[in-house]
C-alpha cells in the first residue's frame, strides 16, 4: 500500500510537469498502463518512450489534480485535467480518472478512463 506522502509526491511531480521523472521514479520496471480499454503499454522503458512522444507532439502539457487522490489499500484513484497546447497554440483539455494499483511505493498498473472525444474539440 502506498503512503499518502508517496502518492502526493507522485502527483506533485505531474503537476510540476515532470512526467518522465514521475514514471522513472514511481513505476516498476514491468508496469503497465491502459488507455481506456485499449491494449496495455507494458514496461517502464516503453512508458517513458510513449510519454516522450506525447510531450514531443505538444508545445506544452499541464496537469492539474481535481480534488484529493483516494487511497484504499493498494489502489489509488485520482481525477486529473490535462491541457495539451500544440505548436499553433491550440489547447485541448482532457478530463480523466486514473485508477492505479501500487505495490508498496511503486506503481504496477494504471488505467486511464476518459472520453476520447474531448481531444477532438
Amino acid at each position: 500500500m502506498p503512503s499518502r506522502d508517496v502518492v502526493e509526491a507522485f502527483a506533485q511531480r505531474l503537476e510540476a510537469g515532470d512526467f518522465i521523472g514521475a514514471i522513472e521514479q514511481f513505476y516498476t520496471p514491468a508496469a503497465a498502463t491502459y488507455e481506456n480499454n485499449a491494449a496495455p503499454t507494458v514496461g517502464r522503458d516503453k512508458l517513458v518512450a510513449k510519454e516522450r512522444g506525447v510531450l514531443a507532439a505538444s508545445k506544452e502539457v499541464k496537469a492539474a489534480r481535481i480534488g484529493p487522490s483516494m487511497i484504499e489499500g493498494d489502489h489509488v484513484a485520482t481525477r486529473w485535467t490535462f491541457s495539451f497546447t500544440n505548436a499553433e497554440g491550440v489547447i485541448r483539455t482532457l478530463d480523466e480518472i486514473a485508477w492505479q494499483t501500487w505495490r508498496g511505493d511503486q506503481l504496477t498498473e494504471e488505467r486511464f478512463f476518459y472520453d476520447p472525444k474531448q481531444l477532438g474539440r
